[in-house]
């Protein structure tokens, strides 16, 4: 007979939980992804004020997982949130409410940090996922999932480095992906300005540009965000943009290795800003073009987002660039 939910016991997920966290995922999805499971434990360690990640155990050992993260100002959201990033459960023990304790143990955490919400996104296609998610009292949210894939962008790029006046026909432009620039990507980046990866010393620039965007002071997220990038590149690839020897944009990104049934690598986009002083003169493109560029050196092919449908701007400005919406529904769940 399986343990019934009050066997359970929920605790902090630690480092020692990997193994056993990576078994009942296999089980789950049919793959083992002790990567993606060993970066998330990783990054917690590195930066614990942002992420949540707890256990529930029974007499024999992990009987499950949930981890999330602290979510403040991405894309303009102005309620702080939790993101649910992966919930997993032994086969033989669920429908015994072992994922509701867990969901409840997260709520409790909101409900200390002054956290408002729990956000996540899952394929439409999913569906087992979503009768929990609604058996939680998740509902659909606002917001939009947009993705791009990077064929679509290197198309797109070799589309737009061709000189003006050129009178080849777009189908007919032979793309060099050999060439001395690296990529399409990297040429329309230098192109538009100097975009780099975000370093401890652009802080107090990116607070500014941030600051004159947003009308918020978001040093602290925003710091936040910048220690975690320091501390595993290989997860995060945030940048940020020079033009007159100031900072003038910055873009913040992680690279996401299977969150919810993906099954390949995808770059997820947090947030993305520009001066408006330099509105308009390309800097945007160029900190996506470079994304991209870094992208191809780590091997994903396709970048996503999650926007406000009333941001008019935001959503012009992201079809512009390729991207369009996903197969993949956003959720929401008050913290009560």
């Amino acid at each position: 007979m399986p343990a019934p939910a009050a066997a359970i016991t929920v605790r902090a997920l630690t480092a020692d939980d990997l193994s056993a966290v990576v078994a009942i995922d296999a089980e789950l999805e049919g793959r083992s992804r002790r990567v993606y499971f060993q970066r998330r434990l990783e990054s917690a360690l590195h930066a614990p004020a942002l992420h949540v990640q707890w256990a529930a155990v029974d007499a024999q050992g992990l009987a499950g997982y949930v981890l999330a993260r602290v979510m403040r100002g991405e894309f303009g959201h102005q309620r702080a949130s939790l993101r649910l990033e992966a919930v997993g459960v032994r086969p033989a023990l669920r429908q015994h409410g072992v994922g509701r304790q867990l969901l409840q143990a997260l709520n409790s955490y909101a409900q200390r940090h002054d956290i408002q919400e729990i956000r996540t996104a899952a394929a439409w296609n999913n569906h087992a996922m979503l009768a929990w998610f609604d058996k939680m009292g998740f509902h659909l949210a606002g917001g939009l999932v947009l993705e791009c894939s990077l064929d679509d962008a290197r198309a797109r790029a070799a589309r737009d480095s061709v000189p003006a006046g050129s009178d080849a026909a777009p189908e007919q432009r032979e793309i060099d992906y050999g060439s001395r620039a690296g990529n399409d990507f990297e040429q329309l980046a230098r192109d538009r300005a100097d975009v780099r990866a975000m370093a401890p010393s652009d802080l107090h620039e990116i607070v500014r540009v941030d600051r004159s965007i947003t009308g918020r002071d978001r040093s602290a997220y925003i710091s936040a965000q910048l220690d975690e990038a320091m501390d595993d590149s290989a997860i995060r690839v945030s940048l940020c943009a020079r033009c007159d020897g100031a900072v003038v944009g910055y873009l913040m990104a992680r690279a996401d290795l299977g969150d919810f049934g993906r099954t390949e690598p995808v770059a997820v986009i947090d947030t993305l800003g520009v001066d408006r002083e330099y509105a308009g003169r390309g800097v945007g493109r160029a900190l996506l073009s470079q994304l991209f560029a870094n992208l191809e050196a780590l091997r994903v092919e396709r970048v996503e987002t999650a926007i406000s449908p009333t941001d008019a701007r935001l959503l012009a400005f992201l079809a512009r660039n390729g991207f369009t919406p996903a197969q993949r529904l956003a959720f929401v769940r008050d913290v009560a």
